[in-house]
């Protein structure tokens, strides 16, 4: 009898990690509506038909066949981009040729995309578009229950169910291969949606460019394997709980922590143009969610191997050929300190700080030997950064 009590125990909690689990998953998906939100923001009511022709089967399909007569085309073009940017990074690297096989890559590019615009061409109209846009707008207390429908039909939810596990996999290979091949891969991709959007109309970027996130993010960022590790983790484990409360809003964090770099830094200069540039914007956005993604991982696994083996490669390989400073770094580092620290509990705080420490020791002065280019305003030191959880 209390072998029976005590399976039906380990089947409730594994049910519960479960659950847990795939709610991590639902929650990155709810945040793309706020993203695709502040897209919307701007438009009047006169454009409500057009968004609604946008969306529509006919409307999906027109663009999605529009995308695909272009796709192969456009997936070659991105691979010579990627090869004129970082080729000398490969050699300096010394990356091994036969790891980086273009026709490979660009074959699984193109496969990706093939999938993701067919997820998109069979979904249903979306009618309530408008509706879901205003209330977000206007703040209504409907707001979430039309957040959780949207999610329901939209991109993130059914584009990460169809291909969240292939992309996993793609990222999965070059990461065992040698871990800074993913940049190349990463940059394969990122190139062959900016240049498939450039194609379309705002609205159909705007709506568009929420499935492409999907496939940028989970590239980027080890979401995969940070679910897995959630699913070893009991439901009331302290670094779940943290990762739970962090999630939902690390856009929000993101988003302000690159409007500080912005305040911070307004003239400076990376290889793209200003930070203020709406594009590097995006891309500095994105940038930091995916620290806070290898953070989440460092804390779910109770090690350091993936930022060590992946994350930190990836940025001494990519951050100099797009000629980002370190001090960007460390500042971004620094602000995301304080946000853990204001939106965590204290126990909650001190279970990411080891991982949090050795993010900021790796990216230190004492590693790279930089000259601030200008005068920071922070003193960064260890003692300092350890003030920020007490």
């Amino acid at each position: 009898m209390n072998t029976n009590c005590g399976e039906k125990d380990e089947r409730s909690s594994s049910f519960a990690n479960r659950g847990v689990t795939q709610s991590l998953a639902l929650q990155w998906a709810k945040k793309y509506l706020q993203n695709l939100d502040s897209d919307f923001c701007g438009q009047g009511e006169e454009d409500t038909f057009s968004l609604k022709q946008v969306v529509s089967q006919e409307g999906r399909k027109n663009t999605a066949k529009k995308l695909m007569a272009s796709l192969r085309t456009i997936s070659h073009q991105s691979w010579y981009r990627v090869e004129m940017l970082l080729s000398q990074e490969a050699k300096r690297h010394k990356i091994d040729p036969a790891l980086l096989n273009p026709w490979e890559i660009t074959a699984e590019s193109f496969s990706i995309y093939e999938k993701t615009l067919d997820v998109y061409t069979q979904q249903a109209p979306l009618q309530q578009l408008s509706t879901v846009m205003r209330l977000a707008r206007q703040g209504e207390p409907l707001y979430q229950k039309a957040l959780e429908v949207y999610t329901e039909q939209v991109a993130p939810s059914q584009l990460a169910t169809v291909i969240g596990w292939q992309v996993g996999a793609l990222r999965r290979k070059y990461t065992q291969q040698d871990p800074r091949i993913i940049g190349f891969v990463s940059m394969q991709f990122h190139y062959t949606s900016q240049m498939l959007l450039q194609s379309l109309s705002d609205l159909e970027r705007s709506v568009l460019g929420a499935y492409f996130k999907v496939i940028d993010d989970h590239l980027y960022m080890p979401l995969q394997r940070a679910y897995e590790a959630a699913a070893k983790h009991d439901f009331d484990s302290t670094a779940l709980l943290a990762v739970q409360n962090l999630l939902p809003v690390s856009t929000e964090i993101a988003k302000k922590i690159s409007e500080k770099i912005i305040d911070y830094y307004p003239n400076y200069r990376c290889s793209s143009g200003i930070l203020s540039n709406p594009l590097i914007k995006l891309s500095s956005i994105r940038d930091v969610e995916m620290f806070q993604v290898y953070l989440w991982l460092s804390t779910l696994e109770g090690n350091v191997s993936a930022i060590q083996q992946e994350l930190f490669p990836l940025c001494v390989m990519l951050y100099p050929t797009f000629n980002i400073h370190w001090e960007l770094i460390r500042q971004m580092l620094y602000f995301l300190g304080q946000e853990i620290k204001e939106r965590l509990t204290s126990k909650q705080a001190d279970m990411l700080m080891p991982y949090y420490q050795s993010l900021w020791q790796m990216f230190s002065p004492e590693v790279f030997g930089e000259l601030d280019f200008r005068q920071a305003p922070h003193e960064f030191d260890d003692d300092f950064v350890k003030s920020l959880f007490n």
